[in-house]
């Protein structure tokens, strides 16, 4: 079962695919949205797995309220213009749904969402494993190479499908993505400050309160990152301040 969200600033077109999706049992939609604002605040609040999400809204496109989520669940594009399509890929979305939205491309996008779940679990199974500060890595770029352990990476910064890697005076780029890095990274070590950035907790020299909220770390090397107001309330939870 895939609990669903709808976003979208047009109530018929939201109602006609609520009807439509009466017909996909494994799609429980759990709320809706009419504006990217509405539509954030419901993400954080009941984590969605998948958005079925317009683009032209009247505050903001569907690509910028992707752009503020802590993390990303699969999104199915909704769209009167197929102007934004290949825009759409580019972040990864599973599909793009023209409006008004056909019945079986409908049906072909949620066999792609179950097909692409499938396949994670079967990531997930295969790398079950997670890495402690103590465990050795081999990190590559081009042709350098390194052997690091763990405990000597400061920072891991999200550079689309790629990550960035801070240790020492080295920042290698590794194409992994930062969800799937903090998949493996025990979390007693390392923490998702952000959508960006995670930080080694043992490389944070001082924290300062910050805007709304949040907060401002400082980290060995001289990197300062900031922590979101969702992340910061787990954070000190975690640290108990």
């Amino acid at each position: 079962m895939f609990k669903a969200i709808i976003i979208d600033d047009e109530r018929l077109a939201r109602a006609e695919l609520k009807k439509l999706l009466l017909e996909h049992k494994e799609i429980e939609i759990i709320g809706e949205a009419a504006n990217a604002k509405e539509g954030i605040a419901l993400i954080e609040e009941t984590l969605p797995d998948v958005l079925f999400l317009d683009i032209q809204m009247p505050d903001k496109t569907g690509f910028e309220l992707l752009l503020e989520l802590e993390r990303s669940p699969y999104v199915i594009f909704t769209s009167a213009y197929d102007e934004f399509a290949l825009k759409a890929f580019e972040v990864n979305a599973l599909d793009y749904l023209m409006k008004p939205i056909a019945p079986l491309r409908l049906s072909d996008a949620i066999q792609k969402l179950k097909q692409t779940k499938e396949k994670e679990w079967s990531s997930d199974a295969a790398n079950r494993n997670i890495l402690n500060e103590n465990n050795q890595v081999f990190v590559k770029d081009g042709e350098k190479c390194w052997f690091v352990k763990l405990s000597e990476i400061r920072l891991f910064e999200s550079a689309g499908n790629y990550t960035k890697v801070f240790f020492g005076s080295n920042k290698p780029l590794i194409l992994k993505s930062l969800n799937t890095l903090e998949e493996r990274l025990d979390e007693k070590s390392f923490f998702r400050a952000n959508r960006k950035h995670i930080v080694n907790l043992r490389m944070i020299e001082k924290v300062e309160p910050h805007f709304n909220g949040g907060l401002l770390l400082d980290i060995k090397g001289g990197d300062q990152i900031e922590v979101s107001r969702r992340q910061a309330i787990k954070f000190r939870e975690m640290m108990s301040f």
